[in-house]
């Protein structure tokens, strides 16, 4: 058998495996702590790399050792080759897991770290190069026959190659990073007049998330389900694919809600997926794991792009084939050959991951939500699992994406997978920060979803949550931790008197209860409604000022553009006037509520 140097004979699930001694894993948060718990079931030691901001993160506390690459930002940090190339060399590590983001899909990285000597645990960098870049990648599946929506096949240096692509295939247009994924770095144009806004924000979001800012476009579907294929590929020319996930609940093309296996999809279509993820992968020599993308609708498929890495959804997949997928890259990356064929490859019941993000969901807006995590209580129980990267007391910062965890449930069939869901979400408690509970307990209990009749445009065209709040379910003030007093009190029910005792909070009137408080992020930009001093909702930098004094502006026009946790979101006039002070630089940092342009 064939042993590349640096592995060992370990002890794995009662068989004897090659795997790797030690592994440094060249990222952050729950995949950092999902890869750092395999590695511990597989008796291989673990390396975390940390950040300023990320020293006492859960990460670091749960790596055998760790290691400081300096600075606050992603870029001063997570992507510093120098520095993680230097982690790599001081502690010896034989093997680096990228996880997902960062340099995850980046071929000069991959190649760096076998230049080291040690094992990059993902395909080789020449798949990278060839999938990677959507671009290439779209080429490699055409010479396949795998087709893909319209779009081109160079990259956007002018506006008018968007204008002219419009003309002839139509809007909206999707523009994408070429070197990235998970809706990071893409922007929708739904005519001329926004194509220059919407390049110069996609290559800026594409830069800060992947530290390469080139672009492409395609045709926009106008409701297509988002399906994926779950691959595997050895060394030894072995492939499968593991069924498919439907992610098609999503805002900002970010998913919110994952489910394997699909609903209502065709068998025809889950086995020519299959199959063509799988020529894909065989076309450009790739090894370890992977995701092809497809765009459904109408009963057709098209081949969207092929995700070099493994997904944040992986686990639902986990639940369903009972595949331990980070095991499994481990053991291809370390020169095993597949212990599975396609045949042998079975999907049992059904399985949904909800991704909580540190995000205001109020009136849809979904706003960014850095800060402390004061309670964190995580549902159990049967077919219920969490994946997180936090626990009380630690930072969401701003200067990193703000997914705090995925809870992923299994349930003998679709029905029992969503009802399970909902129990578990009633079931969590996290106070600190807002997050997405509210929408995604909205999209489970909404009848197009159990119908399977929303898409990627549903969340933001037609689910309502106008209603929504912050803190339903998730930022409601717990009397549990707050000293109480005994208070005698009288009452009167249909004209009868009763003497009641009540234990309340110690700053409570004798007279009776203490009203229960409640803080409600507002899901706008402002320092007060039509105050015409603008603030900004959120902790962030400000990387676009859009006015200058004596510009005139109506109300809803943007007048910045603040970046919170790798997101744009623009900040808008609350009435219309005239520019009379811009107290903001693009560059700054800003906190929550600070003003930064006053309109009169």
């Amino acid at each position: 058998m064939f042993v590349p140097s640096g592995v060992r004979r370990a002890s794995h699930s009662g068989d004897d495996r090659d795997v790797f001694t030690k592994v440094l894993i060249a990222n952050r948060g729950e995949i950092a702590v999902r890869v750092i718990r395999a590695c511990r079931e597989m008796g291989v030691a673990t390396v975390a790399v940390y950040s300023d901001l990320d020293r006492d993160a859960l990460h670091t506390r749960l790596a055998d050792e760790a290691y400081a690459l300096g600075g606050q930002t992603a870029a001063e940090s997570y992507l510093d080759t120098e520095a993680i190339l230097s982690a790599i060399d001081r502690s010896g590590a034989d093997a680096v897991h990228p996880g997902y983001g960062f340099f995850s899909e980046n071929a000069d990285f991959a190649r760096a770290v076998t230049d080291r000597g040690a094992t990059f645990i993902g395909p080789p960098p020449e798949a990278i190069e060839v999938m990677g870049d959507k671009i290439s990648a779209r080429l490699a599946a055409e010479e396949v026959g795998v087709h893909s929506v319209p779009g081109t096949t160079d990259f956007i240096t002018d506006p008018e190659q968007v204008r002219a692509f419009g003309a002839e295939h139509g809007y909206p247009i999707a523009i994408k990073a070429a070197y990235g994924g998970g809706g990071r770095g893409m922007k929708v144009v739904t005519d001329e007049s926004s194509i220059a806004d919407a390049i110069e924000s996609a290559q800026r979001e594409a830069l800060a998330y992947f530290a390469r800012d080139e672009i492409y476009m395609e045709r926009y579907l106008t409701a297509p389900r988002h399906i994926e294929i779950q691959i595997l590929a050895d060394a030894h020319g072995n492939a499968v694919y593991l069924g498919e996930r439907d992610c098609s609940a999503q805002r900002r093309h970010q998913k919110l809600i994952e489910e394997a296996p699909a609903p209502a999809l065709p068998d025809e279509i889950r086995t020519a997926m299959g199959e063509a993820a799988v020529a894909v992968a065989l076309g450009c020599g790739y090894t370890n794991a992977g995701t092809v993308e497809f765009l459904y609708e109408d009963g057709a498929f098209h081949y969207l792009e092929m995700n070099t890495r493994l997904q944040v959804e992986h686990p639902v997949t986990e639940l369903v084939t009972g595949l331990d997928l980070v095991e499994q890259q481990l053991l291809i990356a370390s020169g095993e050959p597949l212990d599975l064929t396609q045949d042998e490859v079975t999907i049992g019941g059904h399985a949904i991951e909800v991704r909580i993000n540190a995000e205001d969901p109020a009136g849809g807006a979904f706003l960014p939500s850095p800060g402390r995590i004061e309670a964190l209580r995580v549902p159990d129980g049967f077919g219920v699992r969490f994946d997180g990267g936090y626990e009380a007391g630690d930072e969401v910062s701003q200067y990193y994406d703000n997914l705090v965890g995925k809870l992923v449930v299994w349930g003998r069939n679709r029905d029992v997978a969503i009802a399970r869901t909902l129990r578990a979400l009633a079931d969590f408690e996290i106070r600190g920060v807002a997050t997405t509970i509210p929408a995604d307990i909205a999209i489970l209990e909404h009848p197009d979803f159990a119908a399977v009749t929303h898409s990627t445009k549903w969340v933001e065209e037609t689910l309502d949550l106008s209603d929504v709040s912050a803190d339903a379910g998730t930022l409601a003030d717990s009397d549990d931790d707050v000293p109480t007093v005994r208070r005698d009190i009288s009452v009167e029910v249909d004209g009868k008197r009763f003497a009641v005792s009540m234990w309340v909070p110690e700053a409570a009137p004798a007279a009776g209860p203490a009203a229960r408080t409640r803080t409600k992020r507002s899901a706008g930009g402002s320092a007060g409604a039509g105050s015409g001093r603008v603030a900004v909702p959120m902790q962030g930098t400000i990387v676009k000022v859009l006015v200058a004094v004596g510009d005139t502006v109506d109300a809803g026009d943007a007048v910045c553009v603040l970046e919170a946790m790798k997101m744009e979101n623009n900040v808008s006039a609350d009435k219309a006037g005239t520019i009379s002070e811009v107290l903001v630089e693009t560059g700054d940092s800003v906190g929550a509520g600070d003003v930064v342009v006053v309109i009169e």
